[in-house]
């Protein structure tokens, strides 16, 4: 396990720019960095210097690196700036920091990176200077993003924006990985969301019941996770979970075994689902295109959130999500990481470990038992592999963030009660942060 962690880290070693600390989305040719991927590297670096894999100064130094790259970067409504309200925007160029393509001014992957740079503020403690600034730089950016700003006046939070065209229509409404946007907002000491904004968000949840398991229903398997990479749900609850007696990390175990009773049941006959392979999630896959496969007519997708038990579905596994899953399942989910790496042989030989997906259903996989493989790693989904191994071996970033008093905050002013929560008083800022404005823009 140590080695997939440690394999998964090096991909935040290798693909980052050592002069802004952004982090590359996937291992394609001219390809942009992902801020999401780079929240992810930014919490990976505490557990990499407790794992051993890199010192707390080079940690240090990265992490600062790339604090100081979005403190300072162009917040405006021009189209090429990096940011705008204190968001950003989801992809940017590797070089100059510039929003990429047409891309959206994204909500969710705001969050993620501030919650990156919220364990490192938690984490980089100490009376060393360059601490001093990480914790006042990471507290900076937070309260700068402008949460009631995203709410478009309206209820729920908006997807996105754009110079363009403004506001996504698409809203953050229901069950899905916004539920850390939404803890995120609602702590903000400066825009915070208003409290009504949560229950808004949970009226269109989906409680349903698949083979047997009642749950809170959201088909891809990533999102039953990666707000679990920051908050320690264990034993805390909100009204919904209140009323349904058990919490969201039991909701996600349970999420976790629909997944491989799905495979197990494997209603659209694909190959090589079994109880030890599956795991449908947001990921790479080797469409577009329709082929026919032993008669029968397949639809195949690219890059798309696959779903159970409702699909869409096109024999496309991602291991990644399934190593995320651990800390909820194990007893699961280690029979199957040992499956995809000593049956399958999709570990080995690959720079950073597991690749994003592989599909045996695809016609043209020349005999192999793993048929179509994606060519390519992605940060987002190397940064669970590394969290969420720590958290299931050790805690790791569920202590550090105990101990965020904005994440506090921010679950008490969405309801929540009772466990670690209870036992815990929010602070008012983070213990030995400077203001952030007196720093250099």
């Amino acid at each position: 396990m140590l080695l997939i962690q440690r394999t998964a880290f090096s991909y935040f070693e290798h693909e980052t720019n050592p002069a802004n600390g952004l982090v590359l989305d996937k291992t394609a040719p001219d390809w942009p960095a992902s801020i999401a991927a780079v929240g992810m590297a930014l919490a990976s670096y505490p557990v990499g210097v407790e794992a051993g894999f890199i010192t707390r100064q080079a940690a240090r130094e990265r992490v600062l690196t790339t604090l100081r790259f979005f403190w300072q970067s162009p917040q405006g409504p021009e189209p090429d700036a990096t940011g705008y309200h204190g968001f950003y925007y989801h992809f940017l160029d590797m070089q100059t920091g510039r929003r990429a393509a047409h891309c959206e001014l994204s909500t969710i992957d705001t969050a993620f990176l501030l919650a990156g740079a919220l364990t490192c503020a938690q984490y980089f403690t100490g009376e060393h200077l360059a601490e001093a600034e990480i914790r006042a730089l990471a507290d900076g950016l937070y309260r700068r993003a402008d949460w009631t700003w995203a709410l478009d006046q309206q209820n729920t939070v908006s997807m996105g924006w754009t110079p363009e065209q403004g506001f996504l229509a698409a809203r953050w409404n229901g069950y899905d990985e916004a539920l850390l946007l939404y803890i995120l907002g609602l702590g903000s000491p400066t825009y915070p969301l208003p409290a009504a904004s949560y229950p808004a968000w949970a009226a269109a949840y989906q409680w349903g019941n698949s083979y047997g398991i009642d749950y809170l229903y959201a088909g891809s398997l990533f999102t039953h996770q990666l707000s679990h990479i920051w908050v320690d749900f264990r034993g805390i609850q909100d009204e919904f979970m209140r009323g349904r007696g058990i919490d969201y990390f039991e909701n996600s175990r349970r999420a976790t075994l629909v997944q491989q009773r799905y495979a197990i049941d494997n209603p659209g006959r694909f190959k090589g689902y079994n109880q030890h392979c599956w795991g449908l999630t947001a990921t790479d896959g080797p469409g577009p295109a329709r082929r026919i496969v032993d008669g029968v007519v397949r639809e195949f997708y690219d890059y798309l959130a696959r779903g159970v038990p409702y699909g869409p579905d096109d024999g496309t596994i991602a291991p990644w999500v399934v190593v995320a899953s651990l800390p909820f399942a194990p007893e699961v989910v280690l029979p199957s990481i040992d499956y995809f790496v000593h049956e399958l042989d999709l570990h080995a030989g690959n720079p950073y470990g597991f690749k994003a997906s592989f599909n045996p259903t695809w016609p043209d996989s020349q005999g192999s038992a793993y048929g179509w493989v994606s060519p390519w790693h992605f940060g987002i989904d190397q940064g669970p592999i590394v969290l969420m191994i720590e958290n299931y071996r050790s805690g790791l970033i569920w202590q550090i963030m105990r101990r965020c008093p904005y994440i506090v905050q921010g679950l008490q002013r969405a309801g929540f009660g009772g466990g670690w929560l209870a036992q815990t008083v929010a602070d008012s800022r983070p213990s030995g942060v400077v203001s952030a404005e007196n720093l250099s823009r």
